[in-house]
């Protein structure tokens, strides 16, 4: 019995001065909330009422951010910190208004329902695969594993 206690604390990782060996993902039901605001501009030209909807969402979005998620702070402060996260958000923007640009040029602006919500449904994937891939990348950065 000794002997199994001994290999199974040499396996385990010694811990981080920093604390950051006890942070986890973030679990994939928050993207979805993320992926759901990155699509609201087109899901409120659809709906125009969806703004209620939308502000709920977001509002739930923070208060589980402050709640459930609060032990994976540091996460998100890591996060933040670094630049990348914000070209992501700077890009998404960018993205939108191009998009709606490029389209305007060619004569195809996005003005029915099924553009709005095709253009929703790709702005909440490209949202959602761009934050999984920064949690990714900061999960490497700080030598964390992901799983």
């Amino acid at each position: 019995m000794n002997a199994t206690l001994t290999r199974q604390q040499a396996t385990a990782a010694p811990a981080r001065p920093d604390g950051l060996d006890a942070i986890k993902p973030l679990p994939t039901w928050f993207f979805a909330f993320e992926g759901v605001l990155g699509a609201a501009y087109d899901i409120c030209h659809v709906w125009h009422f969806a703004w209620i909807v939308l502000v709920g969402i977001g509002a739930v979005n923070a208060v589980v951010g402050l709640t459930v998620l609060r032990r994976r702070i540091k996460l998100v402060k890591a996060m933040l910190k670094n630049g990348r996260t914000r070209k992501i958000a700077f890009g998404l923007i960018a993205l939108r208004v191009g998009l709606h640009v490029v389209l305007g040029a060619i004569g195809a602006d996005v003005t029915g329902t099924a553009a709005h919500l095709a253009l929703a449904a790709g702005m909440a994937a490209v949202t959602v695969g761009l934050l999984w891939f920064d949690q990714r990348v900061t999960f490497r950065a700080l030598g964390l594993p992901t799983a």
